[in-house]
């Protein structure tokens, strides 16, 4: 497992990757896919790399990406201000649960830190089993509301 940043003619993996980040209870029905077209969803994909906050290291096993991280400072359900950069992670079901999420956390984590940035902010169901990998990390629960944590790490 090789972790990588996402080359320019990759962008379009992050609509992959932000289907597989909707955190689905048990017993759900997933959602249809065109549900990343909606607005509050495209903000995470739409142009990216055009921010000076955009950035995404992948997961590349054997050639083929099975994870990505990527954050920007955008007006998503994490935004705590204009500063501060909000996370996007996820990986293919098969690849959870071998700590393969932290490594691309930390690294993420490590580059923000490296160009500048003074925290960094993302929001999560309360259900997810990811709020404790992200604890893991650094982040903390500075608000909530019934269904998600919002949560920043400072760097």
């Amino acid at each position: 497992m090789v972790l990588r940043d996402l080359k320019e003619n990759e962008t379009e993996l992050l609509k992959t990757f932000l289907y597989e980040a909707i955190f689905i209870p048990e017993g759900v029905k997933a959602p249809e896919k065109e549900i990343i077209e909606q607005p509050e969803l495209k903000l995470y994909y739409e142009d990216f790399g055009t921010g000076s906050a955009d950035h995404c290291i992948v997961a590349d096993d054997d050639g083929k990406v099975v994870g990505a991280v990527w954050t920007r400072i955008m007006n998503d359900y994490g935004h705590v201000d204009d500063k501060t950069p909000s996370f996007a992670i996820s990986l293919f079901k098969e690849y959870r649960g071998q700590g393969i999420g932290t490594q691309l956390m930390r690294k993420m984590l490590e580059l923000l830190r490296k160009n500048g940035y003074k925290r960094a902010s993302l929001a999560v169901q309360k259900a997810n089993y990811a709020v404790r990998m992200y604890e893991k990390v650094g982040f903390k629960t500075v608000d909530e509301n019934d269904e998600e944590y919002i949560m920043v790490c400072e760097l």
